[in-house]
């Protein structure tokens, strides 16, 4: 049976598990190796049951864990040419990981069969996955955008379910605190995904035949909980919550807990 582990969702660190308490494989660990190794065992799942690692991006709270998680396990990293090689030259990968460039190709990993996408966001190179389950479910992890484009819209349809980014509140954003820069940073097309632009796509979504929806990489600042899980529940009028589709919030850090698709 599928199941979804989201151990770490937020702009501090994000880290999902999917699979099951035998096998599975781990998207990206912005966690320490100690919060994850806690998260893991919250949820009876072993650190050994991980087969891979698959890293959307380079940025901190997508990697913070990567090198100690490596050194101590020796497991393979997935992800784009690109953001593998600048891991590596920061030393953010163990040697004893192989490094494993998937672009273009179908991974068979931890029971699953992992594809990437391209997602638009201000690093080198960026990436949403696509995960086929032994028990022929699809679902996908897509966060980190700043809109979605066509080859997302391709790569999410299908997918009974979705992890989406709902980052921000743009009211929050604008009237808050950051630094007129970094609003300007996240409202770009290369930015962040705002609860308006994923209740858009959620709405697509839905009439595409997808029913588990789990918003994720919220923003401590710029958004809330409630906030974001209203937006998406509104724009979704004449469908009913619970019957037509399942919708929740992907935890900052996990108390236990899994989404079964």
């Amino acid at each position: 049976m599928a199941r979804i582990y989201p151990l770490f969702s937020s702009s501090k660190a994000n880290s999902t598990y999917i699979g099951n308490e035998k096998e599975g494989i781990l998207i990206d660990c912005g966690a320490s190796f100690k919060r994850l190794s806690a998260a893991l065992e919250l949820n009876k799942i072993p650190l050994s049951a991980i087969k891979g690692v698959f890293i959307t991006h380079e940025h901190s709270d997508h990697i913070a864990g990567l090198k100690m998680l490596t050194q101590k396990t020796g497991l393979p990293v997935y992800g784009q040419k690109r953001t593998l090689q600048r891991l590596c030259d920061a030393g953010k990968i163990s040697a004893s990981s192989p490094v494993i460039d998937m672009s273009g190709y179908r991974i068979s990993c931890g029971g699953s069969e992992v594809s990437c996408f391209d997602t638009p966001h201000d690093t080198i190179q960026s990436c949403g996955y696509r995960i086929h389950t032994a028990d022929d479910r699809y679902c996908a992890v897509c966060t980190d955008l700043g809109h979605i484009t066509p080859e997302v819209d391709r790569a999410l349809t299908g997918c009974r379910l979705v992890l989406i980014e709902a980052n921000y509140d743009e009211y929050m954003l604008r009237t808050g605190p950051y630094p007129l820069y970094l609003k300007e940073r996240i409202l770009s097309q290369n930015g962040h995904l705002s609860n308006d632009s994923c209740a858009e796509q959620v709405g697509k979504l839905l009439q595409r035949g997808t029913t588990h929806f789990l918003l994720g990489h919220l923003s401590q600042d710029n958004n809330r909980p409630d906030i974001a899980d209203r937006t998406v529940a509104e724009s979704l009028a004449g469908a009913v919550r619970g019957r037509d589709y399942l919708l929740g919030v992907a935890p900052v850090e996990t108390k236990g807990g899994a989404v079964i698709f």
